[in-house]
């Protein structure tokens, strides 16, 4: 479960829900990102290479992102495939995750974990580097310390 919280065009609160795991994520604007009531920081991850990447993409629309795969697949740690845009953007939050991308979103799969990421301490914007909007199709949010990094090797595949 993913719910956000958004006023005139601002993300103001948010919460994502892992049942399974008995995990709530909560985050409000200026006041911190936690889980299950704990403070939570991004990862001091300052390179690709250490990073632990996710992303996410329908089996049917691999081609669309086939070739970021495969690049970052050659210069990450690792990449992982969740299921789950809200779940990735916790855990990258958290600092399980260092790196996440996805293209083809939509507001509800990101609006949350944009926040998270943003009050933990991470870089949130558009795979092409660009000011996230939560009606932008595509998001890139890391730890801060390898967006840069992550965003060329993107733009170098797309």
């Amino acid at each position: 479960m993913s719910i956000a919280y958004e006023r005139a065009g601002e993300l103001i609160a948010g919460v994502i829900y892992a049942p399974a795991m008995q995990e709530r994520f909560t985050v409000q604007r200026g006041g911190g990102a936690h889980l299950n009531d704990r403070a939570i920081a991004v990862s001091a991850v300052g390179r690709v290479a250490n990073a632990m990447t996710c992303t996410g993409f329908h089996p049917a629309d691999f081609e669309r992102n086939a070739a970021c795969f495969r690049a970052v697949s050659h210069r990450a740690q690792a990449v992982r495939r969740d299921g789950s845009a809200a779940l990735d953007l916790a855990y990258l939050a958290c600092g399980r995750f260092d790196g996440f991308w996805e293209f083809d979103l939509n507001p509800w799969d990101v609006a949350a974990g944009t926040l998270l990421v943003r009050e933990a301490g991470g870089n949130v914007t558009r795979v092409d580097g660009s000011p996230a909007m939560l009606d932008a199709r595509s998001i890139l949010a890391t730890n801060g310390r390898i967006h840069h990094e992550l965003a060329q090797i993107l733009a170098l595949s797309s």
